[in-house]
């Protein structure tokens, strides 16, 4: 009796070594393509900021929240950057970077990469539960305003709780930069499934372990003096960064053997 054959395994890219340093020439290639399309690249950022001004304006509602909110709301920007992705996508295939091709992106998404904004919605949202608990259970004083806020919360006056939640939002935003540093644009640009996107960041981030915290740093340092700026620093480093993370792809994952999606 003839066996059925096993389905194949979808071919896995081949990962390349960088220098520690290279993510500052993808800040600058980030760059250079903002200034080739400045409006549409602005809108992008303009667009976070707004959505930081209303996350912020909510969770001032309910103290509690503002950690996880603001953290779970940096846990979803791979997939905002969508269209900042096409946007470089189309300018190295020589055609023009412009709205239209910023649109294309979102009017053609794959159904792994909506499966990714998906994951990262839900992974944003489980922290700020996680963290409206957490503060639940270390603060038993009462938060009834900012100066309680930050004397309980932040600087955690009788309680652990800001290592620990230091401690648990590392852990969970590694796991997440891990899986998320190329897969968006590798599912933007490649036909080919979601783990193995996901699978192709993860091993990204293991082969090049120093310049991948390196690039995680840098983020991690626009982020928040873009916080420190009431959002506004969002409207250029949304855009710089997006367009840097298509050449962090590029320069690490060689998806040749894998067929373009068009």
């Amino acid at each position: 009796m003839q066996r059925a054959a096993l389905p194949a395994e979808p071919p896995q890219p081949e990962v390349r070594v960088i220098p520690v340093l290279r993510p500052l020439g993808w800040l600058a290639d980030g760059w250079r393509d903002l200034r080739y399309a400045p409006f549409v690249s602005l809108v992008h950022g303009f667009i976070v900021a707004v959505g930081g001004w209303i996350i912020a304006a909510l969770a001032l509602a309910w103290l509690p929240l503002l950690p996880g909110a603001f953290s779970g709301f940096v846990l979803v920007a791979p997939i905002l950057a969508t269209g900042l992705y096409e946007m470089s996508r189309c300018r190295e295939r020589g055609k023009p970077g412009d709205m239209v091709c910023a649109l294309d992106a979102w009017r053609r998404g794959t159904r792994p990469l909506v499966w990714l904004g998906l994951g990262l919605a839900l992974a944003g949202t489980a922290w700020v539960l996680v963290s409206a608990v957490l503060v639940a259970l270390f603060v038993t004083a009462p938060i009834t305003g900012a100066e309680a806020f930050l004397r309980h919360v932040v600087l955690s006056q009788g309680s652990n709780l800001f290592p620990v939640w230091v401690l648990m939002g590392g852990l969970g935003a590694s796991l997440v930069f891990a899986a998320t540093v190329v897969s968006a644009p590798l599912l933007l640009d490649r036909d080919t499934d979601l783990l193995t996107a996901v699978w192709t960041s993860v091993r990204v981030v293991g082969a090049n372990p120093l310049a991948m915290a390196f690039w995680a740093s840098l983020i991690m340092v626009a982020t928040a003096l873009s916080m420190a700026t009431a959002m506004l620093g969002f409207v250029i480093a949304i855009p710089v960064i997006g367009h840097a993370t298509w050449h962090a792809y590029r320069d690490t994952v060689d998806a040749e053997g894998l067929p373009a999606r068009e």
